[in-house]
């Protein structure tokens, strides 16, 4: 899903943003820092990333926390509901891996129309 070439950005359904799915999925396996969705997110800018986080938490995908101690951060996280989408966007992966030469000869014939 992360790899440049991967089906998923061909999806032609998508929910609350372009990005949604691919942060869903970051979080699949625990909170993490802003700065780690970053690395794993590279082609996403700063303000898309903000922007896809604040529409998860307005949905009650996504959770905010902030942690204080000697080192302050912020850590997201997906609630019970995010976690409830993960075999949704399994399903719309594994549905744009089976069609994935469609899907390329589709665009490539509008691109050539």
């Amino acid at each position: 899903m992360f790899d440049p070439v991967c089906p998923s950005t061909l999806l032609p359904l998508r929910f609350a943003d372009k990005w949604a799915g691919m942060v869903i999925r970051c979080l699949e396996h625990g909170p993490r820092r802003f700065s780690e969705l970053r690395v794993t997110l590279r082609s996403v800018s700063a303000q898309s990333l903000t922007t896809s986080l604040k529409n998860l938490q307005r949905d009650g995908l996504v959770e905010r926390t902030e942690r204080t101690g000697p080192v302050r951060h912020v850590e997201y996280a997906l609630t019970p509901l995010g976690r409830s989408m993960l075999p949704v966007i399994a399903a719309l992966c594994a549905w744009s891996d089976a069609h994935w030469e469609e899907l390329l000869d589709a665009r490539e014939a509008a691109a050539t129309a």
